[in-house]
């Protein structure tokens, strides 16, 4: 019965570590992410941290405090725009902004009416 289990064991750390292994992002470095809402908290954080593993991260703040705040924090891989979710000329701007800045590397292209 032990052996039973040692095995299974086995196979089930060996599955896990599978599945952790297959959704690891290749060629990090050459993606950018894209994180809204990086005034503060959550976003922030996250930019931050993507930063600093090596990531392209272009981070919209609504206000330039957050914005100049952030881009003072960070390297210079980290790229930030402002946007207004609510603003579709603010939403414009920006998918200028990223277009511009991922070039042909973008997966998807956007469309705005």
């Amino acid at each position: 019965v032990a052996t039973n289990c040692a095995l299974l064991l086995a196979a089930v750390l060996a599955i896990g570590w599978y599945i952790r292994d297959s959704l690891k992002v290749d060629d990090f470095n050459q993606k950018h992410v894209l994180i809204t809402g990086c005034d503060s908290g959550f976003g922030n954080l996250l930019a931050k941290q993507l930063d600093r593993r090596g990531f392209a991260v272009i981070a919209a703040c609504l206000t330039e405090k957050g914005a100049s705040d952030l881009a003072s924090a960070a390297s210079p891989r980290l790229k930030t725009l402002l946007l207004n979710v609510t603003d579709s000329e603010s939403i414009k701007r920006a998918v200028e902004f990223v277009s511009a800045e991922v070039g042909e590397r973008a997966p998807i292209r956007f469309r705005l009416p």
